[in-house]
């Protein structure tokens, strides 16, 4: 494959992945595919996957997660265990939001972020979070924000259409862009612009005057008792006129006209290749184009899309692993699941949103700008701090024991297999020899078997390659 994205073919960076001698299926690469699609995975769940082979497992990270056949936004039926699950974090969401502090649903979804069966339907929900951010520093009830999560995570696979459409109507995302006070004598731009901007366009596909005219579609729309209201007093029923179209059009309207934009499709394909794929660079459009053709052929739905990159050639070579930053929350997460483990989910949320990403609460309707911005002098000494907590701190509980009890389920007894083990559950890219001498030199020092595999994880943790994905 060649080293210029822009030379690459798209035909053939899309096309299926096939192992071969220069990208074999391994323990590496079934590793890259979970952490970017899962989070993480288990040593277990990873020699498994090698024996199962790419296909398979793709195939079984949607089964619980992808929406129904038909392409509508509902689940598939999943398994027992995916509707228990299900069941139990109602429970917990709901004993979280008795507390009255939104921010205990954070740390009730990264309960369910590490814990969920279906993990791949949780990461792509984290990215629509990032897409439609919203915040409970603004919208403070727990209800309303519960609500908005559930609805990306009914919506995250589907059709694009009908989650924007629900997006709109959502009371969350009415109070936190003040869609509530869009009224017929003074429209309010904020949503119009954002729908467009953020949403479903992009930068420069748009007039200013589109704005105006968009926020007099969706006047009227407001919130009452905590429920989505139609105010038809409030609505104007006037002509609008914006990217081409004139009608009395409503919000749907305006929803329907904005998607049938060419640029609508290129904006979400874009997005999605950039949460899968690599931060930077940044891919070509000829690469976009055929991950836009296929949302507008199939109806804008999402899953086809996200099996597509999944799978792809491009996906399992050196253009995409380790050319992502991990998020604080895919590094705190990842780790979780890595070693299967776990922690008290209220310390884990005051860890990531030291790091700069607590759960339901964006720095603005933009998201984080993620990338290379994760990183800074402040956050990279947290986050080693972070990997020391796993290995030396005591606040991470492992399910064998211990995290020597763990490498010790796996068959890990020498230094040389315990580093190669901890590299390949958390690290993308070989680091230098001299580097990997270094780690063996502390898995073999002094201390008993805890303290040595506990040192040698707090110095993985203070890698550069420790942040990439």
């Amino acid at each position: 494959m060649p080293t210029d994205l822009t030379e690459l073919d798209p035909q053939q960076a899309w096309a299926p992945y096939t192992p071969d001698a220069q990208r074999p299926w391994n323990i590496r690469r079934a590793a890259h595919l979970y952490r970017r699609a899962a989070f993480g995975a288990d040593y277990a769940t990873l020699t498994a996957a090698v024996d199962a082979g790419p296909a398979t497992v793709i195939d079984a990270l949607f089964t619980a997660s992808e929406p129904a056949g038909d392409g509508a936004n509902q689940r598939g039926d999943g398994s027992d265990a995916v509707a228990a699950f299900d069941r139990q974090m109602e429970s917990l969401s709901s004993a979280m939001m008795g507390t009255g502090d939104p921010r205990a649903l954070s740390a009730s979804w990264l309960y369910r972020m590490v814990n969920t069966p279906a993990p791949l339907l949780e990461r792509v929900t984290l990215c629509w979070h990032d897409h439609f951010a919203t915040s409970a520093a603004k919208v403070t009830k727990s209800r309303l924000m519960l609500d908005h999560l559930d609805l990306l995570r009914s919506h995250a696979l589907g059709a694009f259409e009908p989650f924007v459409q629900a997006i709109s109507r959502d009371p969350a995302m009415l109070i936190w862009l003040d869609s509530t006070v869009n009224r017929r004598v003074s429209p309010n731009e904020n949503y119009a612009r954002e729908v467009m901007e953020l949403f479903c366009l992009g930068v420069g596909h748009y007039t200013e005057d589109d704005i105006k005219q968009v926020a007099r579609a969706f006047t009227g729309w407001e919130v009452h008792r905590d429920r989505f209201t139609f105010n038809k007093f409030q609505h104007d029923t006037r002509d609008k006129t914006f990217l081409g179209h004139t009608g009395d059009y409503d919000g749907d309207d305006a929803i329907r006209i904005i998607l049938a934009q060419p640029a609508a499709s290129r904006h979400i394909a874009r997005k999605l290749a950039r949460a899968f794929v690599c931060d930077e660079p940044e891919l070509p459009d000829t690469l976009i184009q055929p991950l836009a053709d296929q949302l507008r052929d199939n109806g804008f739905v999402i899953a086809p899309v996200v099996r597509r990159i999944l799978s792809s050639s491009l996906f399992f070579s050196e253009h995409a692993i380790g050319r992502k930053v991990r998020s604080p929350v895919t590094l705190g997460v990842g780790m979780l699941r890595a070693f299967d483990a776990t922690t008290n989910m209220n310390q884990l949320a005051a860890a990531v949103d030291t790091l700069g990403q607590l759960p339901l609460f964006p720095p603005s309707v933009k998201g984080w700008d993620g990338g290379r911005t994760w990183i800074n002098s402040s956050t990279l000494l947290g986050r080693a701090n972070l990997a020391r907590a796993f290995g030396l701190g005591g606040q991470v509980k492992f399910n064998a024991g211990s995290l020597a009890a763990t490498a010790a389920k796996h068959g890990v007894t020498k230094p040389a297999d315990a580093v190669n083990w901890m590299l390949d559950l958390i690290v993308p890219l070989d680091p230098p020899a001299d580097v990997r001498d270094q780690l063996v030199a502390i898995a073999s020092g002094p201390g008993d078997e805890n303290q040595r595999l506990g040192k040698t994880l707090q110095a993985i943790g203070t890698l550069p390659e420790f942040n990439l994905a």
